[in-house]
């Protein structure tokens, strides 16, 4: 039984109704058929509705931006191929030579993933011997499909990403709650160097995690762009970026904490790695570990939106500083006869107070506001670059 809630869960975490993406292709799809079918751009407009399904993206911003790369791709490959058809017809050296000048031309355009749609308008339109009525037809069936697919996107419930990510987020310090009750486990158990390094593996492991996360939340920053619904992936944004940030340093810190127990391991001889770390510096860092694991589960929580701020227990962290010194009190040697265990006592006290540090960022949101960058500043950040260089020459 598991199996159908989980899929179910699946289906119906996106934050939106089932289905209404595909409603809104398949929208797109028919209308942008049916105006070209009025206008008689070609007897089978099929390239509208080809152009609007793959313009309706993800997100405003996407579907804008697809839009314009398409028709740009379109539009070159039927120029370039009335123009050779002009001159030649269908051949294999007159198909090369279109073939490679549209790829070029696509590079130079930095028409990235539509690259390929030059070439391949320009051989469709060179195969029908470049006449006007079928350039022009394609022409205008992919203008009618990409403005059908940007009204649909823009009227249609612009899709807003913020329950993906937070749940991303959330999943993630749940990952990581999981990951420092396993390790604290571990530590009450026999203690060996196969134990410490599949312990690093998982904590390395935790990185595609905390990817994933941060393409979760990138979608919605660029969900708020020239999104009428906007306002709600704004003030979402600073909570969940911060907690997504914080995490990513608790990984990093888990990791630290992780090779250090490791490094200890391997120091002394492989007969001898259960007595790297003392029974009551194991039992302490256990200790550690879960109330580390307690904290992110109250982190996951104000991510995901179910538990302000205000209602976390206040007393998590000051837990963590007892707990903290307790540890230090149970890693205490004397570094003029074992330099090595103080330095890696030492490391592994700063990474609990990193952890410590970062904990405390994730369970205190701020209040900021939060707006996307401008559409066009990274082409004018470009442009004051070159004048720069210019004058400076």
């Amino acid at each position: 039984m598991a199996g159908p809630r989980a899929l179910a869960a699946r289906l119906v975490r996106r934050g939106r109704a089932p289905g209404l993406r595909t409603a809104k292709t398949v929208l797109a799809a028919v209308v942008a058929f049916q105006i070209a079918t009025w206008l008689d751009t070609t007897s089978s407009p099929i390239l509208a509705p080809l152009t609007a399904l793959l313009v309706v993206q993800l997100t405003l911003y996407e579907t804008l931006a697809t839009g314009w790369e398409r028709v740009a791709s379109v539009t070159s490959g039927v120029l370039i191929a009335v123009l050779f058809a002009s001159v030649v017809g269908l051949t294999w050296w007159s198909l090369g030579l279109v073939v490679g000048i549209s790829l070029v031309v696509g590079r130079l355009l930095r028409l990235g993933p539509h690259l390929a749609e030059v070439p391949i308008s320009a051989m469709l339109v060179l195969a029908v011997g470049g006449a006007e009525n079928a350039a022009l037809g394609r022409i205008t069936e992919t203008l009618i499909g990409a403005g059908v697919g940007v009204l649909v996107n823009l009227l249609v419930a612009p899709p807003l990403y913020v329950q993906p990510a937070s749940e991303a987020i959330a999943e993630l310090a749940e990952r990581m709650a999981g990951y420092c009750e396993d390790v604290a486990t571990a530590l009450g158990g026999p203690w060996s160097r196969r134990v410490a390094d599949s312990l690093l593996e998982r904590a390395r492991g935790l990185g595609t995690e905390v990817a994933r996360a941060d393409r979760r939340l990138a979608r919605t920053e660029e969900s708020a762009r020239l999104n009428p619904r906007g306002r709600v992936a704004r003030v979402a944004q600073p909570r969940l970026r911060n907690t997504l940030n914080a995490l990513e340093r608790v990984h990093v810190s888990l990791r630290t904490l992780t090779r250090v127990l490791l490094d200890r391991t391997y120091f002394l001889p492989e007969d001898d790695a259960a007595a790297a770390w003392s029974r009551p510096a194991r039992e302490a860092l256990a200790d550690v570990l879960r109330a580390v694991a307690r904290t992110l589960h109250d982190a996951g929580a104000v991510a995901a939106g179910t538990a302000p701020p205000s209602d976390v227990d206040a007393d998590r962290l000051g837990e963590l500083l007892e707990l903290r010194a307790r540890l230090a009190d149970a890693l205490l040697v004397d570094p003029r006869t074992d330099p090595a265990g103080w330095s890696q006592h030492g490391s592994l006290l700063d990474a609990v107070d990193l952890l410590r540090v970062e904990l405390g960022t994730a369970l205190h949101p701020p209040s900021t506001s939060w707006a996307p960058p401008p559409l066009a500043g990274a082409q004018r950040r470009a442009l004051r670059r070159a004048v720069t260089r210019r004058r400076r020459r």
